[in-house]
């Protein structure tokens, strides 16, 4: 009996989404929950796992294909037993017979096509990229993912394969002009994924769209140093999370809103939605790009709660698990290019929100304390905003609000 292979349900502001890797062939076996094929959206990438064990006995769907909600992407055979001939009985079945060809006959090019179409069938989009760009090849890296599979991480530690030195050429008759080296200038074109695209069509939409400026301060991190330095070990030890940065400018941020609430709402057509409650998203760099997953209700969530929640959600994007939950809505954006060790940038909105914070590396610098040049470790921060929405008081005001509040952390606790 087979069951069949279904694209997961996708969203309603999801039409299709694109198959990404198959992990099985046809004729392998197959056990229950494992998974046969990954799908990727605009947003995450998703993975389908067997409903049945047995043996897989088609894939009507091939890697780069687009598919939508419910589409049949193949079948399992259930209950069947694989055999070692499985596989290449079903693909002779499928192609018919192929030629014999002798090696030596054999053209060099289409040689070397077939070595890397092997050699790539167990690395995903990024780590092919990733290949590419370091000009290395499947056979030079040790993948460490999943039967073999290569993961982008590996990428950097291997070392292209030496070329095999050619056979000496006779030596000319007469003298040849100088040849200039040119170096290695070949070019590579790689097709987006998915969730690039979008990333680019969002941030071309915001640039567009909306009347974006950028106001700038500096925060003296120094109290909040001293607060992590003091209590760092007693506050992991009793919640099991590490006490950082961004669970205080989350604190900050969700009190700030509340009091500027035009940076908490969203412009739609000629109406102004305000929110009543803060979803503040957190960018999360993961190598398929920048995902935001958001913190629901975070006014009403402890530092450890976030702390955790950040934490979680990092794992979930490196691992590529983010649901579509995960990612969906939000009414502020946080950023924190400073993690990379950028000084100041100007971030760029996340339609259809009106604001998204940026957070910049501490460094530190001479500043004037009580009339004293002093030493101190300062960040800049940024807000981008939406100017059809936000006046420029009040975008000034609230970021001053939360520099206010992260310098004097008692505020956050007494909401003053």
């Amino acid at each position: 009996m087979s069951s069949e292979i279904l694209t997961p349900v996708l969203p309603e502001s999801v039409a299709d989404a694109t198959v990404v890797t198959w992990h099985k062939k046809v004729g392998d076996a197959v056990k229950l929950d494992e998974v046969l094929v990954e799908v990727e959206t605009d947003k995450v990438v998703l993975e389908v796992p067997a409903t049945v064990a047995g043996v897989l006995a088609e894939i009507s769907q091939l890697e780069g294909s687009t598919v939508t909600s419910g589409q049949l992407l193949g079948k399992i055979e259930a209950g069947a037993a694989a055999t070692p001939s499985a596989g290449a009985e079903a693909a002779a079945a499928a192609t018919g017979p192929l030629p014999v060809t002798p090696i030596a006959e054999a053209a060099p090019e289409r040689v070397a096509q077939a070595a890397v179409a092997s050699a790539d069938a167990k690395a995903g989009p990024a780590a092919r990229k990733a290949m590419e760009e370091a000009g290395v090849s499947r056979a030079d890296i040790n993948g460490s993912g999943k039967d073999g599979r290569i993961l982008k991480e590996d990428v950097p530690a291997a070392k292209p394969a030496a070329p095999v030195p050619a056979a000496a050429a006779p030596a000319p008759a007469a003298p040849k002009a100088p040849v200039v080296p040119t170096g290695d200038r070949a070019e590579n074109r790689v097709a987006m994924t998915r969730l690039r695209a979008r990333i680019a069509e969002r941030l071309l939409e915001a640039k567009q769209s909306t009347a974006m400026l950028t106001t700038f301060n500096e925060i003296d991190m120094q109290p909040i140093m001293d607060i992590r330095n003091e209590y760092k070990d007693a506050f992991e030890k009793k919640h099991g999370a590490r006490l950082g940065f961004m669970s205080i400018f989350v604190k900050a941020a969700t009190i700030a809103l509340q009091r500027f609430p035009e940076i908490n709402a969203f412009i739609d057509g000629n109406e102004i939605v305000y929110h009543n409650y803060c979803d503040v998203g957190i960018a999360v760099s993961s190598e398929r790009g920048l995902v935001v997953p958001v913190l629901r209700s975070a006014e009403h969530m402890g530092l450890a709660d976030i702390e955790n929640s950040i934490v979680n959600f990092a794992k979930k994007a490196k691992a590529g698990k983010l649901d579509m939950s995960d990612l969906s809505g939000g009414t502020f954006t946080i950023t924190n290019g400073g993690v990379f060790g950028s000084l100041m940038s100007t971030p760029i909105l996340n339609p259809p929100q009106s604001a998204i914070l940026g957070m910049h590396a501490t460094q530190k610098r001479p500043v004037v304390v009580n009339d004293e040049i002093v030493i101190r470790p300062m960040m800049y921060v940024a807000l981008s905003y939406d100017h059809r929405i936000v006046d420029g008081q009040g975008a000034v005001t609230f970021l001053k609000t939360i520099k206010e509040l992260v310098e004097n952390p008692v505020r956050i606790v007494l909401d003053v």
